[in-house]
C-alpha cells in the first residue's frame, strides 16, 4: 500500500508520445511527464543511493569516453542527483555528446542498479546506436527510440556486465524460466548466458517503471506484443514492446564487438539473414524496408510490400513527423 501511495503522489502526470525535441535538440528516455522525486524523498522499497548513481555513471563513462574522443567528440555526462526529474536525456552541442542523468529517476522505487545502467546505455544508444535514425535533419545524429533500447542490451550492457561476478548477481535475481531457457539456448558460454539473463531483467526493471506511470497493464517476457507496424515507429514504443526489444537485444547472438552502422540497420545486429530469429528487433516498432527482390516477388504474387498498419501507432508516428517538420514537439 505504501509503495502504491508513493507512486501515486510522486508520479502523477500525463504521458505523451514525444521523445525528441527539435528545438532543444535532445532525446528523452521517457515521454514527457510530471514525475518528480526530491532528493530528500528516498523510498525504502528501491532506487539507488547517490554513491551507486555516481559509480554506475563512472563505469559507463569509462566504456565510451575514448571511443567518442576518437570520433572527434567530447563525452559529457551531467550528474543531476539533486534534480528530482524522473527521466534522462541525450543531446548534442557542437562536438559534445551529452547525457543528462537525473536523480529523480535513480531514486524511483522500481529502478535497480542494472535498470539504471540500462537507462544510461539507452541514452548512449541515442548517440552511438546506429540505424534506424530519427527522420529529421536537425536530429540526424540521433538513433531512434527503439534502436536505442536495442543497443542498450545488445552492446552497451554486455560491455558493462563483463567484469562483474555475474554468477552471484544472477543468483540474486528472480529470473523467469522462459528467460533462463532462452539464454541457455542462445549462448554456449556461461558468461554470455548470465549476461543475457541480467540484460533481460534490467529491461523488466525499467518496464516496471513504465507501468508505474500508468502506461500499460502487466508486461511479461511470455506475452510479446504481436502488433506489426506499417513503417518503423520512431517515438517511444508501448511498454510491452520496449520489454520485447530489451529481451531481443539480450538474446541476440551477434558479438558485442561487431559494430553497428549509422546507415545500415543490418550490421552488428540480428537480422532475418542470421541463423536464428531470436534477437530480431520486434515488429511492434521496427519495419525494415523490403529489398528490391522482396518487392518484385510481392508484385508477382499480387501481395503487398508492407505490413498491415497499427492505426494508433501510425497516427502517432505521423503526428511526430508533422510536429518536427513544424519545429515543435509536445
Amino acid at each position: 500500500m505504501a509503495k502504491k501511495f508513493l507512486s501515486a503522489i510522486v508520479l502523477a502526470g500525463t504521458v505523451g508520445f514525444t521523445f525528441c525535441s527539435q528545438i532543444a535538440d535532445y532525446c528523452q528516455f521517457l515521454p514527457e511527464n510530471d514525475g518528480y522525486i526530491p532528493v530528500e524523498q528516498v523510498s525504502s522499497f528501491g532506487g539507488l543511493t547517490e554513491a551507486a548513481f555516481n559509480s554506475t555513471i563512472d563505469r559507463v563513462e569509462a566504456l565510451y569516453k575514448e571511443e567518442i574522443t576518437g570520433m572527434g567528440g567530447v563525452l559529457v555526462i551531467n550528474r543531476l542527483w539533486s534534480d528530482g526529474t524522473v527521466n534522462a536525456s541525450a543531446q548534442r552541442t557542437g562536438n559534445k555528446f551529452i547525457l543528462n542523468m537525473y536523480g529523480g529517476l535513480a531514486r524511483h522505487e522500481e529502478i535497480t542498479n542494472d535498470g539504471f545502467a540500462l537507462v544510461l546505455c539507452h541514452e548512449m544508444g541515442h548517440q552511438l546506436g546506429g540505424a534506424p535514425k530519427v527522420k529529421n535533419w536537425m536530429m540526424k545524429w540521433a538513433t531512434n527510440e527503439g534502436q536505442a533500447d536495442y543497443f542498450a542490451t545488445l552492446k552497451c550492457l554486455r560491455r558493462y556486465f563483463v567484469a562483474d561476478d555475474n554468477e552471484k548477481l544472477v543468483a540474486s535475481l528472480d529470473v523467469p524460466q522462459t528467460v533462463t531457457s532462452t539464454c541457455a539456448n542462445q549462448f554456449t558460454a556461461r558468461l554470455d548466458q548470465l549476461m543475457c539473463m541480467r540484460g533481460a531483467m534490467a529491461g523488466l526493471s525499467v518496464g516496471s517503471l513504465f507501468k508505474s506511470f500508468g502506461q500499460s497493464g502487466d508486461i511479461d517476457f511470455a506475452t510479446p506484443d504481436t502488433r506489426e507496424v506499417r513503417k518503423t515507429y520512431n517515438a517511444h514504443p508501448k511498454p510491452q514492446c520496449r520489454l520485447d526489444t530489451y529481451y531481443a537485444g539480450a538474446v541476440c547472438g551477434v558479438a558485442v564487438t561487431a559494430p553497428v552502422s549509422q546507415t545500415d540497420f543490418k550490421l552488428g545486429t540480428c537480422t532475418d539473414a542470421t541463423v536464428s530469429k531470436a534477437g530480431l528487433r520486434p515488429r511492434c516498432w521496427f519495419q525494415p524496408a523490403p529489398t528490391w527482390w522482396e518487392r518484385w516477388k510481392n508484385r508477382k504474387s499480387g501481395g503487398t510490400t508492407t505490413a498491415e498498419p497499427v492505426d494508433e501507432m501510425d497516427r502517432e508516428n505521423e503526428r511526430y513527423e508533422d510536429g518536427i517538420n513544424d519545429g515543435i514537439i509536445h
